[in-house]
């Protein structure tokens, strides 16, 4: 299992101090850092922490969220509670349960399981409860008040960074997290490092908080973010360009770009869109007024009380987008990190066989409404408002909600009128699930949020993501093509982006105190090391040395050492699709053989044949990115490897490793030395490479053989720490919470 103690250096932000007076106040500021706004959310939420103990990034701690999201995978988590040995949930309250990604299906199969998930939840008496039809959960999370701004909420779903787009720090968690919640309220984390993206400019007309996240997306595609909780900042005027729908849509995405949350500041766009909320929300329930989780009196008690981050706050890294240098952008073919303007593709003039407005992404009442207007505007021009000839275009709203509002504008009527075809609210063709996959060696654009080689349907087909009004005028013209609504500023020539927040005399100053703070840093390191050595007679060197020989305490029932030959697919984020099919993470009871059978088949049909049980996966940066599915870590145990190594992996998948026990470590040196030897050669996606791999976890040292013959390195990586190896020589985290019920 992959194990990062991930540590956070905080500059002080002081520039101009004499190095004397920071190292003064930095010990003042000890126990009273400045928090992020991140920070301060989770301290709401964290339990048992000592008194006075303020949070950090790095952190472990014990959360208990407000809400916990669980869908499809409602049933598989009942299971796991049930085994686990719990009879009563903890908090009903806590829980919300919405059916949203297999709604299409009507197999007696996917009934039965709905009903159980039904019958489940009114015999416990969970209150928050969604049949399918009525919407994504993420966007029933928002528009009915669970994800609230000050918050946090957690999924058992890679999208719950979706709640980010108001304030409510939303992030994933594991099915086995969802059950440990719902049989004690809370689970373990790890608080991100934190990163800082400052917007700057105003959103030109056209643009879009989907241009947005796909830019960001594949302009910062080195992994900037992987695996950082993200804030979202700017001036007054900046977040009053991105009005709250686009916002939701940055967020939603930040999981794409490798983040584990995107949390937008709760601002005056935020104030206007609550209480305008609380309004509809009483107008829609009169018998609640008052009383429902969207009030007026709840809403000014939050803006009372709203949460901003500290000056002086800092971050483990700063980015900044100039928006007023953005334009339509699309991702693809195949991955969110491939982008263009949109402009280029234009005129590459790429014929198109599907088009889809659905998810949790975009396909709220402002969605429709943009890609109504496209159609509208065509038929002012004289052009006829039709779907082009040989294309199928698909159309699922968020929610009932937000489809009622739409019918009402007349937008659903306008895209019925040009042929669109309707799906139920729900996540359909987004999961690759129902009606209108692509089929083999088809072209597809979609509003959504992943174009996983493989996700929407066959893998020889092609996927691209855009806006609604990009995805509703490729439809119209039968080509990857734009409504024309986007006008360039004059002087605007590229995109700009950097390090830093984008204001020249902010980034100087900052650059200043870090340098202090590596000044206050050394200094004292001077110090302490200079009274060691007087007090004890003994070297830095020798105390280093001794550190490097500390032993890992060992469990009983874990071992101490892996080994076997290395097999390497080299490539990087290789995503929980490619990993694990995604038409079979919602069928229940799969066969050990049958995960085992399919394992990594989307990445490469002959990873079965070539691989033998007992060998060392090793694969590229960002190992296991995209959805939560768990059967991506127990398909890898189905197929009898008991290590897998990676450059990085994504956070999701380490976190399903833990609870599943498999065993990861991350060593990004081997990576480079297997593509330093084999990257010349013939091109395999997965290849026998005759070296072996050894990990030592009691000395936290692996050790390579490369081949026959060849030579022998060793190298320190990070402790695996005994509450861990405890979950993972137990056999996962259900069975650790078992014992921990039946102690």
């Amino acid at each position: 299992m992959s194990y990062r103690l991930v540590t956070s250096t905080r500059s002080l932000g002081v520039a101009g101090k004499s190095l004397s007076h920071q190292i003064l106040l930095r010990r003042f500021l000890s126990t009273t850092t400045p928090q992020t706004l991140t920070e301060k959310i989770v301290q709401r939420h964290a339990v048992g922490l000592p008194k006075g103990k303020l949070v950090r990034g790095g952190d472990y701690i014990s959360l208990k969220p407000k809400h916990i999201l669980t869908h499809d995978n409602s049933w598989p988590v009942a299971s796991k509670f049930m085994s686990m040995g719990a009879t009563r949930i903890h908090d009903p309250e806590q829980i919300v349960i919405a059916l949203d990604h297999d709604v299409q299906n009507k197999s007696e199969a996917n009934l039965k399981k709905y009903q159980q998930i039904q019958t489940f939840a009114k015999q416990h008496g969970i209150p928050n409860f969604y049949p399918a039809g009525r919407g994504i959960g993420h966007q029933i999370m928002v528009e009915e008040g669970f994800a609230w701004p000050g918050t946090m909420a957690v999924a058992s779903d890679s999208h719950a960074v979706h709640y980010g787009g108001i304030g409510c720090l939303g992030t994933p968690v594991v099915r086995s997290d969802a059950a440990s919640i719902w049989a004690t309220g809370q689970t373990w984390w790890q608080i991100p490092p934190i990163a800082k993206v400052t917007l700057t400019g105003i959103l030109p007309p056209g643009v879009t908080g989907k241009d947005v996240i796909v830019a960001l997306c594949g302009l910062f595609n080195q992994d900037e973010v992987l695996n950082h909780a993200i804030e979202y900042s700017g001036t007054e005027e900046t977040l009053r360009s991105i009005p709250i729908d686009d916002r939701l849509a940055i967020a939603n995405m930040s999981f794409e770009w490798g983040a584990l949350s995107g949390l937008f500041p709760i601002d005056r766009v935020l104030q206007g869109w609550l209480r305008a909320k609380a309004t509809d929300f009483a107008l829609r329930n009169p018998g609640l007024t008052g009383k429902g989780r969207f009030t007026h009196e709840k809403v000014e008690a939050t803006l009372r009380d709203q949460l901003q981050p500290d000056i002086g706050a800092t971050y483990a890294k700063s980015l900044y987008l100039n928006l007023s240098t953005l334009s339509p952008f699309v991702s693809g073919p195949n991955s969110v990190k491939a982008v263009n303007p949109l402009k280029d593709l234009e005129a590459q003039n790429i014929k198109l066989d599907k088009a889809y407005l659905v998810s949790c992404t975009n396909s709220r009442a402002s969605d429709i409404a943009s890609a109504a207007r496209v159609f509208r505007e065509a038929a002012e021009k004289g052009v006829e408002p039709k779907i082009a000839e040989g294309v199928k275009f698909y159309i699922a709203a968020a929610s009932t909600v937000e489809q009622e509002i739409s019918e009402d504008a007349g937008d659903w009527q306008v895209l019925l009128d040009a042929g669109a075809h309707p799906l139920p609210a729900g996540c359909g063709p987004c999961i690759g699930l129902g009606t209108g996959l692509l089929e083999k060696g088809e072209v597809g654009i979609s509003s959504s949020n992943r174009n996983f080689k493989g996700r929407m349907g066959s893998t020889e087909a092609k996927a691209y993501l855009a806006s609604p009004e990009v995805v509703a005028a490729s439809a119209l013209q039968g080509k990857i093509a734009g409504p024309g609504w986007y006008k360039k500023p004059e002087g605007v020539e590229k995109v700009i982006i950097g390090e830093g927040t984008g204001d020249l005399e902010a980034d100087k100053a900052f650059s200043v105190s870090e340098a202090l703070e590596k000044l206050v840093s050394e200094a004292e390191g001077m110090v302490f090391a200079a009274e060691k050595e007087v007090e004890t007679g003994a070297s830095v060197a020798a105390d280093v040395a001794a550190a490097d020989e500390s032993l890992t305490e060992v469990l009983p029932g874990f071992p101490e050492k892996v080994s076997g030959e290395i097999v390497f697919c080299d490539a990087d984020n290789i995503n929980t699709d490619g990993i694990y099919p995604g038409k079979y993470t919602y069928q229940d009871n799969v066969p050990r053989e049958t995960m085992a059978e399919v394992c990594m088949q989307n990445y490469d049909p002959t990873f079965g044949s070539v691989t033998r049980p007992g060998d060392i996966l090793v694969s590229g940066f960002n190992f296991g990115c995209g959805s939560s599915r768990e059967q991506a870590a127990t398909a890898i145990l189905a197929r009898d490897i008991p290590l897998v190594v990676a450059g990085s992996f994504g956070n999701i998948f380490s976190r399903n490793s833990i609870n599943n026990a498999l065993i990861g470590v991350e060593v990004p040196r081997l990576v480079s030395r297997l593509r330093e030897q084999f990257g010349k050669g013939e091109k395999l996606a997965t290849r026998r490479t005759g070296w072996t791999f050894e990990w030592d976890v009691r000395r936290s040292k692996v050790t390579v053989t490369e081949g026959e013959g060849g030579k022998t390195w060793s190298q320190k990586v990070g402790e695996l720490p005994p509450n861990v190896q405890e979950i993972i020589a137990r056999g996962g985290l259900q069975k650790w919470v078992e014992h921990q019920i039946s102690a």
